[in-house]
């Protein structure tokens, strides 16, 4: 049994594999992955720029507030972008405002702007913004800041207020965090903006691999239901060791691309920090290694040596169910068709449970959530995340690992009697009736 189980477990891999579509994938994956993280680098090579500031040309007919704006666009940019990474660049220039409209209709640069200061007896100063097409809303927002800060810092220039009382006012608010709960820190409080912005696309992979792994088992059964080579392979070899043999391949094949995928990324990154254009992945991996010390700072950092393994094992195991099940429901189809609307069930709880992690901590001290999070065939992707929010612990995510073992054992126990009887069977009359006989019996 055991070579037989090897040679089809090797056969149905290299179906998989060893084949044209497989290398052509892998190369537009590999392509798409390492372009995306290197898109500055691309762009620039055509002709773009993103290292290019955007221009913010200033007429200042009040003689007084240029400084004072260039100043507040540097901290209100400087807020958003980092320290020496301001977008933006603010030129002065002496012209009339129908001269400063013809300069930025000759402006090869359509997001170049121009903003005149304007004296005001009842509000100090007045702006009039010009631009020649549609402004981006950070864009607007960050000088929209910068212009109501001018606006400040010029109307309390004109009073009796000391200058040493002025630099107070004008200096950045210092803000020193207390946590009454010792336990609690600073990086604990960020890990709600990891949940929503980093932890999505880290589950994303598993996410599509589950997918993908269902549907190809059911492709495969369905094949050779269709082709009728599943009754010379059946006379050959027991039902059980065709059966283990599709869930092995299939897991080997998901755990392999899963590899490749994150290759690619780890190459795309390393080409991109060699090249050294940070504009936009320069961002990304400056936002990486912020995430990575905010991990390793806060106190799920301390447990991480724990963590992972015990979530690969998790996110293993249920691979192996949704494979099992995959299996179960494709032996009981006659064609493509049929599995389609079976596996439907199985892709909605794959989406509630993905959905779930990015809300989770929407519903921090939620029972219902913690409960969720047993439930075998989501809680490799809900557990992780309510662990990271620090909702659940080790013992709860061992709970989980537990709960998709005992489900993947009845999976086996039960649906290898299912695959037996739905295997050769090519008429959907009454097949209900033969499975529940099946496990009866």
């Amino acid at each position: 049994m055991r070579s037989k189980l090897d040679y089809l477990t090797g056969i149905s891999l290299k179906r998989k594999i060893k084949t044209k579509w497989f290398l052509f994938a892998n190369i537009a994956l590999a392509i798409v992955m390492i372009a995306l993280f290197n898109i500055d680098s691309i762009i620039t090579y055509f002709g773009g720029d993103f290292n290019e500031k955007q221009k913010v040309y200033i007429v200042d007919n009040t003689n007084e507030s240029f400084d004072l704006f260039d100043e507040q666009l540097k901290v209100t940019s400087e807020a958003l972008y980092g320290e020496d990474n301001s977008s933006y660049e603010v030129e002065k220039i002496d012209k009339t405002e129908e001269e400063a409209k013809k300069l930025l209709n000759e402006d090869d640069e359509s997001k170049n702007i121009v903003i005149i200061f304007n004296p005001s007896l009842n509000n100090v100063i007045e702006f009039d913004m010009i631009s020649k097409e549609y402004m981006d809303l950070v864009d607007t927002q960050l000088l929209t800041a910068a212009l109501n800060n001018t606006k400040i810092a010029l109307a309390l220039s004109k009073t009796t207020i000391d200058q040493k009382e002025l630099n107070k006012i004008y200096s950045t608010a210092v803000i020193n965090r207390t946590y009454l709960d010792e336990e609690k820190n600073s990086a604990d409080e960020n890990m709600d903006m990891i949940m929503s912005t980093v932890f999505p696309i880290i589950i994303l992979p598993f996410f599509m691999l589950t997918i993908f792994l269902v549907q190809m088992i059911g492709a495969e059964v369905n094949d050779e239901k269709t082709t009728r080579s599943m009754e010379i392979i059946i006379a050959n070899v027991p039902p059980k060791t065709h059966f283990f043999a599709k869930v092995i391949a299939g897991n080997l094949f998901v755990i392999i691309q899963g590899i490749l995928l994150f290759s690619y990324a780890g190459i795309g990154l390393l080409i991109s920090h060699l090249i050294g254009n940070s504009s936009i992945t320069g961002g990304i991996t400056s936002q990486m290694q912020g995430v990575v010390d905010t991990v390793l700072s806060s106190n799920f950092g301390n447990t991480l040596y724990l963590v992972l393994p015990l979530t690969l094992v998790l996110m293993l195991l249920t691979f192996l169910g949704y494979s099992l099940l995959a299996g179960i429901l494709a032996s009981m189809t006659t064609n493509i068709e049929d599995f389609q609307q079976m596996q439907a069930p199985i892709i909605v709880i794959s989406l509630i449970g993905y959905y779930l992690s990015m809300m989770a901590g929407l519903f921090e001290g939620a029972t219902f959530i913690k409960v969720l999070s047993f439930v075998p065939l989501i809680s490799a992707i809900l557990s992780p995340s309510l662990l990271v929010l620090g909702q659940i612990g080790i013992v709860e995510i061992s709970i989980s690992i537990l709960l998709v073992v005992l489900f993947d054992y009845l999976l086996i126990k039960y649906g290898l009697k299912i695959y037996k009887v739905g295997i050769l069977n090519y008429s959907s009359k009454d097949l209900w009736k033969k499975v529940f006989k099946a496990i009866k019996n």
